[in-house]
């Protein structure tokens, strides 16, 4: 939005689609456009977590890692646990220090290592030794990582990526909330008289298997202590009323009728959002954000600040799904750990509300302090600010804009997503659990393919382990995957603090090809 990136943009940098940053109003933005997210899919907890047993790896692993430090004095087992995850916790993070010594420039390092060869790398499949994605492919079932890995072949041999991506991921995204919708409704009529809270009761539940104590007494207490549906459809439509009153004072350029369709539809991209989050830990509001900036930039057009509505539609829209698929993993967290939902929905609600005080400051203090934030080759070129502006421009002339056979194919592959997942509910369950699934095929489309190998390794790790001693890795797998997700993580804290401080790598380790490396020694040797 701001000056400094419109004048690096070919056209569109006129006042009407400038806003440069200010603290002021980017705190204001983000209390308008963050809470609304809080109450999208609350009514829809208990289906997401305890119906169909959505994994959301992040937050599993922070749950066995709370529930590590709350085991009982003199639980075996637990003790086993929580000493198998302190070990590839610290193996993780050592992992981390020991990478960043190769990492003094742009491509460098293990995360860009050809283990694949190099024309391999350059589509983006590879391994690049990341702990986290071997983590969460040891968590994910095993169908989610096959089809992750499908997905990241099939990338090879398809065009126009993004938008494919953007195509299955609405399909896969909208058959799962159709068929929720269906099935739970007649749940809701029934209810109505005698059940005044949401989420839906056991009632409805489709579960049909046996469930251990565990599962029952987490079932238990987390339908116990519900969240009244006046606040989560009143709270929805209150916020979503403030928005749209208050939105147009700080973008002039955003009516008021496009957020109101903008908050029309973010319950059901919510939705998908945090479906496919739940299947593959992704969360991919940057996919919904860019949506936005198409579809409203648009339908505001060039002449009246198209662009500058494009970026904010995108900003309010990554706000909605981004929140909604954290209070998800949010929600796993407090199911694994015995956690009251109704002050996991609290607590997550101040947590967004020191959010957007604290990311604006943090932002204002690097824009202050760095005038060449934003301007290609600095030090901080924040290169996503030109691509989203251009994506916007691009948007402002409608879909006439789109490359050739743009909408064709993504009206393909939205109906492939959905026949794919209608097939995998009418064949018996022995075969379904074979099919891929969409959604977890998409994500390599839009992001590349390097963590499919990552989680691949993952799943087969505990596939081997399963098979030689399949007690063991039911008891111990959650403890190795969340160690090696938990210490990578951590690690990213002392990362930031070194780079903030300007301590830079030692040593750059690079892969060249034979004729380039050919070039560089003569080069160098001239």
């Amino acid at each position: 939005m701001s000056e400094t990136i419109a004048k690096q943009a070919t056209e569109a940098n006129n006042p009407e689609n400038v806003k440069n940053p200010h603290i002021g109003w980017m705190i204001g933005f983000l209390f308008l456009a963050s809470f609304i997210g809080l109450f999208a899919l609350v009514p829809l907890r208990k289906i997401m977590i305890v119906d169909y047993k959505l994994t959301y790896p992040s937050g599993t692993a922070t749950a066995y890692l709370i529930n590590g430090f709350h085991t009982p004095e003199g639980a075996k087992l637990a003790k086993k646990q929580v000493k198998t995850l302190g070990k590839f916790f610290l193996f993780a993070f050592l992992w981390g220090f020991f990478q960043w010594f190769y990492t003094a420039g742009d491509n460098c390092g293990f995360q860009n290592f050809p283990t694949l060869g190099l024309q391999a790398f350059q589509n983006r499949f590879y391994f690049d030794f990341s702990p986290t994605y071997v983590g969460v492919g040891m968590i994910c079932p095993h169908i989610v990582n096959v089809s992750v890995l499908l997905g990241a072949y099939l990338v090879f041999l398809a065009i126009l990526q993004v938008f494919i991506s953007i195509a299955i991921i609405l399909g896969d995204g909208l058959y799962n909330f159709v068929k929720v919708l269906i099935r739970t409704s007649v749940g809701f009529i029934s209810m109505m008289k005698k059940n005044s809270t949401l989420p839906v009761s056991n009632d409805s539940s489709p579960i049909t298997e046996s469930v251990s104590f565990d599962d029952e007494r987490r079932t238990e207490l987390f339908l116990k202590d519900q969240i009244p549906r006046s606040v989560a459809f009143g709270g929805y439509v209150a916020v979503a009323a403030i928005s749209i009153g208050t939105l147009p004072q700080v973008f002039p350029q955003l009516k008021w009728y496009y957020i109101l369709v903008a908050y029309i539809f973010a319950p059901v991209l919510a939705f998908c959002n945090a479906y496919g989050t739940g299947l593959t830990d992704w969360s991919l509001a940057s996919t919904y954000g860019k949506l936005a900036i198409f579809i409203f930039g648009a339908w505001a057009g060039a002449s009246h600040g198209g662009v500058l509505v494009g970026l904010a539609a995108c900003g309010v829209m990554m706000s909605i799904v981004s929140t909604a698929a954290d209070l998800m993993q949010d929600f796993k967290t407090g199911y694994l750990t015995l956690a009251s939902p109704r002050s996991m929905f609290i607590s997550q609600v101040i947590g967004t509300a020191m959010g957007c005080v604290i990311a604006p400051c943090v932002f204002w203090l690097f824009y202050k302090a760095f005038t060449d934030i934003g301007i290609s080759g600095s030090e901080y070129p924040a290169p996503y600010a030109i691509v989203y502006r251009n994506m916007a421009i691009l948007g402002v002339d409608g879909f006439s804009s789109l490359p050739k056979n743009c909408l064709t194919l993504c009206y393909i592959f939205f109906a492939a997503a959905i026949a794919v997942n209608l097939i995998r509910d009418l064949v018996p369950k022995k075969v379904a659990k074979f099919i891929p699934l969409p959604m977890a095929m998409a994500i390599p489309f839009y992001i590349g393919s390097y963590f499919a190998i990552d989680m691949f390794i993952g799943t087969v790790i505990l596939f081997a382990w399963q098979v030689i001693n399949r007690a063991k890795a039911d008891a111990f797998a959650p403890a190795v995957a969340s160690g090696l997700i938990c210490g990578d993580g951590i690690w990213t804290l002392p990362q930031s603090v070194l780079a903030l401080a300007k301590v830079k790598p030692p040593i750059c380790m690079k892969f060249l090809s034979r004729s380039v490396n050919a070039q560089v020694d003569n080069f160098l040797g001239n």
